[in-house]
């Protein structure tokens, strides 16, 4: 072999070359690129791409206004990243995508009335659903953070796979689960409870509400760690190695039907009226999010009223006196019925490490872990880390 061929030696004294830092404006240059791609299919097919039912808290105007937002911000911080030298690939993806949108219309898309369909995707759910999330939690979990953890940490992009499919598939998940309650709740109907309970404020219906269905997923969710076979689809929440906002979204398909049947089907068979079952799904969408958020304010007093950051992480601490407690989502009342509430007393105390107890057990990617209940193997040899 050609001696000059061989590298020198690396100088013990000399440092490895650093990896280049990851430019923020790039990424969320890409991103808001992407997203305003979206948002112009939205106006260019309606009827197949909204969700009717969040059409309704929203108007034309907004969309408009957001589209153009997302649009200049994208071009902005493109161009900056572009001019820093700074991941110019990435920047150059969201250039590129905010001027394919200009190309395909813009704000200026035209629409007729929208028609009726029996399906459609919830892509303008994604959209301003991770438009608004990402503006909110990013800057409050790095000023708040109790970790210091980049928004672009090892598995964001599958944790925003999952996003996006919990969200544009939201229509679907709505029917399946409609559809898994409808005939059970037909059977156990009581109407003379469900007067009774109908009576009621909304407001004191909607705490009710929220206390039956936290039991009822509490329950559940205990079920999920205990047995077997659901553990394999519950697991895949567990993977996440590091907790923020995004990392709630990681849930296997499976496990949201079954989650969302088991938690609805109480609120429908005793009668709760419709604003307050709208009042808790709209609870359930916040706190879940707040629940995973790495977000290190002391609450006191609070955390023993309301789950928060600290006492729902401790829940995913990668520890063995952690794996059976706090399983409530909103109430740790729940928990302390069930015997199964446990915090630190110093509330300075969080967890060190966060998922499942044996990582090569869950495989990476979206693809990968929603198969990984129904195969034989136990183990991958590319695993969350």
């Amino acid at each position: 072999m050609d001696a000059t061929a061989i590298p020198p030696p690396r100088s013990p004294d000399v440092a490895p070359p650093a990896r280049p830092r990851r430019s923020f404006f790039a990424y969320a240059s890409a991103l808001l690129g992407l997203l305003s791609v979206f948002g112009v299919v939205c106006f260019h097919f309606p009827e197949l791409l909204t969700s009717k039912e969040f059409r309704a808290v929203y108007d034309e105007g907004f969309a408009r206004n957001l589209l153009l937002v997302g649009l200049v911000a994208a071009f902005a911080l493109g161009t900056l990243a572009i001019l820093r030298d700074r991941n110019k690939r990435i920047a150059t993806i969201g250039v590129g995508s905010a001027t394919l949108a200009v190309l395909l219309g813009g704000t200026n898309v035209q629409f007729d009335a929208i028609g009726q369909t029996p399906y459609a995707l919830g892509l303008d759910w994604f959209v301003i659903s991770l438009f608004f999330s990402a503006l909110v939690f990013v800057p409050l979990e790095h000023y708040l953070g109790k970790r210091r953890v980049s928004p672009l940490r090892p598995g964001w992009r599958t944790d925003l796979a999952y996003f996006f499919m919990s969200h544009v598939l939201v229509q679907f998940i709505l029917i399946l689960v409609t559809a898994s309650t409808a005939t059970i709740t037909g059977l156990a109907a009581f109407p003379s409870l469900e007067r009774a309970i109908q009576s009621l404020p909304v407001w004191a219906q909607f705490l009710i509400a929220v206390f039956v269905a936290d039991l009822a997923q509490a329950l559940l969710h205990r079920a999920y760690h205990n047995i077997p076979w659901l553990w394999r689809f519950h697991a895949v929440h567990h993977s996440s190695r590091e907790m923020d906002w995004l990392a709630g979204s990681r849930i296997h398909f499976v496990e949201i039907v079954l989650t969302r049947s088991v938690v609805l089907l109480p609120l429908l068979v005793l009668g709760f009226s419709t604003p307050a079952v709208n009042a808790y799904v709209i609870l359930v969408g916040l706190q879940a999010v707040v629940a995973h958020a790495n977000i290190g304010v002391r609450f006191g007093w609070l955390e023993y009223v309301l789950v928060l950051p600290r006492y729902h992480h401790w829940h995913h601490a990668r520890e063995q006196a952690y794996i059976d407690v706090n399983y409530a989502i909103h109430l740790p009342l729940v928990d302390m019925l069930m015997g199964t509430f446990k915090l630190p007393r110093d509330q300075r105390e969080w967890p060190q490490e966060y998922g499942v107890m044996k990582l090569e057990t869950v495989p990476r990617g979206i693809v990968g872990q929603h198969l990984m209940p129904f195969r034989r193997r136990k183990t991958f040899d590319e695993f969350v880390d």
